[in-house]
């Protein structure tokens, strides 16, 4: 069975919500042993944000953090391990008596990774705050969306789990590797406000060049070219077009049937009247019929698909995007591997208490 490049890999994981879940279940998905710590000796108070995914592969510890008992216990799996990833405001791990300090002394190789949205330091560092205030003021929030109304919303996946969890997950693997080579861990202090800032950089360099305008719906990328956004199709639902090279713009012409010359992709003065083609072109068919239609050509025309409808499209089935577990339907691990494979996914499970934990990591 395929075991995951991570594997033997050994990680804590305190317990929350957004980022440093999503982290752990991606950690465990390639190969990494990794324990929930779950505070107060109860079941998860986050079961139902996701629980049934989001903490698949990996056991719940249960563990009474104010007990002295229970925290000298949990630092024993610290000693054990070669990460940690909490997400707690700055501060607490250090008021339990598990930060960085005693927990690096007990155990120099290990990692300890801190997800935060304003990061361990700054002036907001002690604050509350949710994705939507991280990616606010990291400028991803002010580029998204119709120029007449505000921001939209990109659900959480910009700041929680792109600006978050992956760069949280890009910094345990690095500091891994360099604890590999030294022998010694380190900190890693990842901010949502940082990761997010940093996934704007291309938006950043056009803008300082000119190549980007402040207004929203006024770019290449932001929906501001009829042949980079949506449209409405015949049954009310849509096609996603992205035909931004001159070869699949032509393509898309000529299977919408506009009588428009590709060489005019790029003259913004024709483009109102190239949308208002291109929307009633759409209309006349069905989604699924413009998807039929465009999907065998490099018109880069997809149909815009539900939660529910995603796993039924025929290139997720044939890649196995998505999968079943306890009737349960989710995305399976990424990326793929060629050797090492990852590990199947399976629900959460059963918890452990702190005695088992260490038994099964060798630290009792």
């Amino acid at each position: 069975m395929a075991q995951g490049p991570l594997h033997g890999f050994r990680i804590v994981e305190f317990e929350g919500l957004g980022p440093t879940p999503f982290c752990g279940m991606l950690l465990a998905g390639l190969g990494a042993d990794v324990l929930r710590i779950v505070r107060d000796g109860g079941a998860s108070a986050y079961a139902d944000v996701g629980g049934a995914i989001l903490f698949r592969g990996r056991p719940a510890v249960t563990a009474n953090l104010k007990s002295a008992a229970d925290r000298a216990a949990v630092m024993q799996l610290i000693g054990k391990a070669d990460a940690l990833l909490e997400g707690y405001r700055p501060g607490v791990m250090e008021r339990l008596g598990l930060g960085p300090a005693p927990a690096c002394a007990a155990n120099p190789r290990l990692v300890y990774a801190r997800m935060t949205g304003w990061g361990q330091t700054g002036p907001l560092s002690p604050r509350a705050g949710h994705d939507i205030n991280y990616i606010a003021i990291a400028g991803a929030l002010h580029a998204i969306g119709k120029p007449s109304e505000p921001p939209t919303v990109p659900l959480n996946l910009v700041g929680d789990y792109g600006g978050g969890a992956m760069f949280l997950a890009a910094g345990v693997l690095a500091a891994l590797l360099a604890a590999q080579r030294s022998g010694i861990g380190q900190v890693v202090d990842v901010a949502m406000t940082d990761g997010t800032a940093l996934l704007m950089s291309l938006f950043q360099a056009l803008a300082q060049v000119g190549e980007w305008r402040y207004e929203r719906g006024a770019n290449l990328l932001d929906g501001g070219r009829p042949f980079y956004r949506c449209y409405e199709c015949a049954d009310g639902k849509h096609v996603a077009v992205g035909a931004l090279e001159p070869q699949f713009y032509a393509t898309l012409l000529r299977l919408t049937g506009i009588a428009a010359r590709p060489e005019d992709q790029n003259n913004p003065a024709l483009w109102p009247d190239l949308t208002a083609q291109l929307d009633a072109a759409f209309k006349t068919r069905t989604r699924d019929e413009w998807a039929a239609l465009c999907e065998p050509e490099d018109a880069c025309v997809s149909p815009v698909l539900s939660l529910a409808e995603a796993p039924d499209h025929p290139h997720n089935k044939a890649r196995g995007t998505f999968i079943e577990r306890d009737a349960v339907t989710q995305a399976a691990p990424a990326p793929r591997f060629g050797s090492s494979g990852e590990t199947p996914p399976d629900a959460p499970p059963a918890a452990l208490d702190l005695a088992q934990a260490l038994a099964q990591w060798g630290a009792a």
